[in-house]
């Protein structure tokens, strides 16, 4: 087996028994403090469970990530161990914003935190994957543009931060759809860097991937009323918003498909983002539309509208994930021929007929019920 495929697996492996092993006591101790999230008309759920299953997010990511780097840089040759080091300046940087982040969510879980604090601090995280390096400075055709001044592509790094973290943030609304949703991308960007050879990235990927395998199934097959259920809250919300963030640029420099390949790296980069990043938009214009703040919560989502027509949850979460699998694989099929602009007003086309359809559906079964299901 290919020495890399190791440490992935390895790295994966490492992350699901940490994240088996700190959930539950996340629980126990939720419970005994009774930090839990109570349900209320916005939500979805019933019963108290606790929002706290994102505190397990960075202890499990990092110690995974920690032990592979280490173990790779003090016994395998001088080779692999460059891999590593090379990557060294962005993986410090990286681990200073993921704790300003990971923080940022505590604070807003346990005692709430005012939409402006949270964007100044979701700057600067921006602020620092920038002066790592980490910094868009291609668009490979999207909007007909290619390079971009350094500048430029370090401000549409943090807007592509604030952007992202917030998307995630606000899907999660039923039972595994952030952490599916993130899953899937987690599991897609494993792929691109594996074939590429970016493997600093695919451990990354990896022991994201196997943080959240544990969480989804105490949050999907967990019950309340056993005491087995969790939400990751804002501070796993933000934290694997982060992530993909900084795996998402990290695609700009995979040679492998921009070159012999021939594939659209820009679609490539955002395939996976597509429903999270979409939703938000079309929820933020929504309440600017009806006359609300768009910065508050309501139930206007994309997985609220699957709700009202009278899918249970479980079958809402799956239609979603399968709409992601398909875009993701739609989108790699047409990068190597069609121009990104065009595949992104497609994918724009695609959604609003969705939604329109959706609405529609909603609307019929209004008037056979006469009641009011969706605003």
């Amino acid at each position: 087996m290919d020495y890399w495929i190791i440490n992935y697996i390895i790295t994966i492996g490492l992350a699901v028994l940490l994240g088996v092993w700190i959930i539950p006591s996340i629980l126990v101790i939720a419970y005994r403090c009774k930090l839990y999230d109570v349900a209320d008309e916005r939500k979805v759920h019933t019963g108290v469970v606790p929002r706290l299953g994102g505190i397990s997010f960075l202890p499990s990511l990092g110690i995974a990530i920690c032990l592979v780097v280490g173990f790779n840089l003090r016994f395998t040759d001088a080779a692999v161990g460059e891999v590593f080091s090379r990557a060294g300046v962005q993986l410090l940087f990286l681990t200073s914003s993921l704790l300003i982040i990971y923080l940022l969510g505590i604070a807003d879980d346990l005692v709430g935190v005012r939409y402006r604090a949270k964007f100044l601090f979701q700057i600067i995280a921006g602020i620092l994957l920038v002066v790592s390096g980490l910094v868009i400075n291609d668009l490979f055709g999207f909007l007909w543009i290619g390079m971009v001044p350094e500048w430029a592509g370090g401000l549409l790094t943090i807007f592509l931060v604030i952007y992202v973290l917030n998307a995630i943030n606000l899907i999660d609304g039923i039972d595994g759809l952030a952490s599916g949703l993130s899953i899937v991308g987690f599991a897609w960007y494993s792929w691109l860097f594996y074939n590429s050879g970016q493997y600093v990235e695919l451990m990354i990927s990896g022991a994201a991937l196997g943080t959240l395998i544990p969480f989804f199934f105490f949050n999907v097959f967990g019950k309340a009323s056993k005491h087995t259920k969790i939400f990751m809250g804002d501070t796993g919300s933000l934290t694997i918003g982060l992530l993909l963030v900084y795996l998402t640029v990290s695609v700009a420099d995979l040679p492998a498909y921009g070159g012999e390949h021939h594939r659209n790296v820009f679609v490539l980069a955002v395939a996976p983002l597509i429903i999270p990043c979409f939703d938000v938009v079309r929820v933020f214009l929504h309440r600017v539309r009806k006359g609300r703040n768009p910065f508050l919560p309501d139930k206007g989502h994309i997985h609220h509208k699957l709700l009202a027509l009278g899918m249970r949850q479980s079958t809402a979460l799956i239609v979603i994930l399968l709409c992601d699998a398909v875009l993701i694989v739609s989108n790699l099929l047409l990068s190597s021929c069609m121009q990104p602009t065009w595949i992104l007003l497609a994918d724009i086309a695609i959604w609003t007929l969705i939604n329109i359809g959706l609405t529609g559906g909603i609307r019929k079964r209004e008037r056979r019920i006469g009641k009011k299901l969706y605003d």
